[in-house]
């Protein structure tokens, strides 16, 4: 046995720890953006519009059917959220709350997508009827 051996010293350890932590954090990385790629590339697409206000079901619209819904809120209904739904993407087109930013979202069509006016209470979300089957969702049983 040879006993002669150094040992490494506290600076080529700290260089080897630090390089193993960030082989580590990039392997992690690596892993988190294809697992979060893998939620988004394999979502559903909706074929349903829930509109809640002040969490209350305001109504149900399919994406199916090109239609503009006018959903008022606030004292007397005063404040206004134009939801369009045309060629299965909905959005809203116009809104008289102070910041907009629910009216400059992009449209929404998948599963799980939403649009929020916090002013106004407002959430609108895509979502899958629950009684219609989609073949994405049934399990493939000759592979």
């Amino acid at each position: 046995m040879d006993l002669t051996k150094e040992t490494p010293k506290p600076e080529e350890k700290k260089k080897r720890k630090l390089r193993n932590d960030l082989i580590l954090i990039g392997v992690l990385l690596v892993v988190l953006v294809l697992v979060g790629l893998a939620f988004w590339l394999f979502r559903g697409t909706g074929d349903t519009v829930i509109v809640e206000v002040d969490g209350k079901v305001f109504g149900t619209y399919s994406l199916s059917k090109n239609q503009t819904v006018e959903i008022h809120t606030g004292e007397g209904g005063k404040e206004l959220n134009l939801l369009v739904i045309k060629d299965g993407r909905a959005f809203v087109e116009t809104a008289t709350c102070r910041d907009g930013i629910c009216a400059a979202h992009a449209p929404i069509s998948r599963e799980g997508e939403s649009i929020v006016c916090l002013p106004h209470k407002v959430v609108i979300t895509v979502k899958r009827s629950e009684n219609k089957v989609s073949e994405e969702n049934v399990p493939d049983i000759i592979t």
